[in-house]
């Protein structure tokens, strides 16, 4: 008989914004509540004239204010309800869980954790990309048992995984095979000790054609850079299958760097990567081809190792084969 569940998700944002949740369903004791580890860091805005809105704000603040110290009393009968329909559900039933770590050397925008507690047994699920097919119908089932939106599937609706949309090589498309138009873009890359203060070093908006940063330019011509974000597998290194140098070695730096890319899609929806002291396997790839472009090391591939860049072009030569 299922016991108790608990819900973690984690939301990670550019420039060190983050919010964790815990939400506990306790079938025994007909309780549920919000366990939270919740760790939000102010936002350093660019010195500049960078005008752009930021689209995380909305959803870091809907985050913030559906988290309360409130105790939902849950109805007996309300309990073996939803027990039941969990169970007819088999919502994990041919799923397979993505790696997790409580430190990830490659972070994604979203993931979240399922601890399910039996009577005789414990299960747990860790979803980062891929979902459960029945996610919405779980949902629903909470929603019903606790009247507000446990899986965070409206603020979802704006933040690139495969739930609501289709990650490929040329972009992102929504689940009609629509393409999405590609309006904003935000690189960071800071010094982890001494600390330094996250902030952007690039940012483009492409609907006003201009580059702001390290690299200034206005009445911008994007087609090359949209053929290297696709050359080089950029909207899916959010995927295991452009992290294997990460999965087999760890970096010597202890401290090192910290990193992160954020596309905008219409104005509003968020893809975004964040790395510390790690990369994806085509990103030195990319950063050599930046810097024969614009003659500057916008992507900072000096600070990586000799060592490191070895393994950069061993695993990228392998990918791109």
């Amino acid at each position: 008989m299922l016991e108790k569940i608990e819900i973690t998700q984690r939301f990670n944002f550019k420039k060190l914004n983050k919010h964790y949740e815990c939400f506990i369903i306790d079938l025994l004791s007909k309780k549920a509540y919000f366990n939270i580890n919740e760790m939000i860091y102010p936002d350093q805005f660019y010195e500049g004239n960078y005008s752009l809105e930021n689209p995380c704000d909305p959803i870091l603040s809907d985050l913030k204010s559906r988290v309360l110290s409130k105790i939902y009393d849950i109805d007996e009968s309300d309990c073996e309800l939803f027990g039941k329909e969990f169970e007819k559900l088999n919502l994990f039933d041919g799923f397979k869980s993505e790696g997790f770590s409580y430190f990830e050397k490659l972070e994604n925008i979203y993931s979240c954790n399922i601890n399910l507690y039996y009577s005789n047994d414990y299960q747990e699920y860790s979803i980062k990309n891929n979902f459960p097919k029945d996610w919405l119908k779980f949902n629903e089932l909470l929603i019903k048992l606790v009247k507000f939106d446990v899986l965070n599937i409206s603020n979802l609706e704006n933040i690139i995984t495969n739930l609501f949309f289709n990650i490929k090589q040329d972009g992102i498309y929504d689940k009609q095979n629509n393409k999405l138009e590609l309006t904003g873009l935000e690189f960071g890359h800071y010094e982890v000790f001494p600390y330094d203060t996250p902030h952007p070093s690039v940012m483009i908006d492409f609907e006003n054609n201009t580059i702001e940063g390290y690299f200034e330019k206005e009445n911008a011509d994007f087609s090359i850079l949209f053929d290297l974000l696709e050359k080089y597998g950029v909207y899916e290194w959010i995927f295991e299958s452009y992290q294997n140098k990460s999965l087999n070695y760890d970096s010597p730096e202890l401290d090192g760097y910290d990193w992160y890319l954020e596309l905008v899609f219409n104005n509003s929806i968020i893809w975004t990567i964040i790395g510390h002291n790690e990369y994806p396997d085509t990103y030195l790839c990319l950063a050599r081809e930046i810097k024969e472009l614009t003659n500057l090391d916008l992507l900072e591939m000096e600070t990586i190792s000799d060592d490191e860049i070895e393994l950069f072009k061993y695993y990228g030569k392998l990918k791109l084969s």
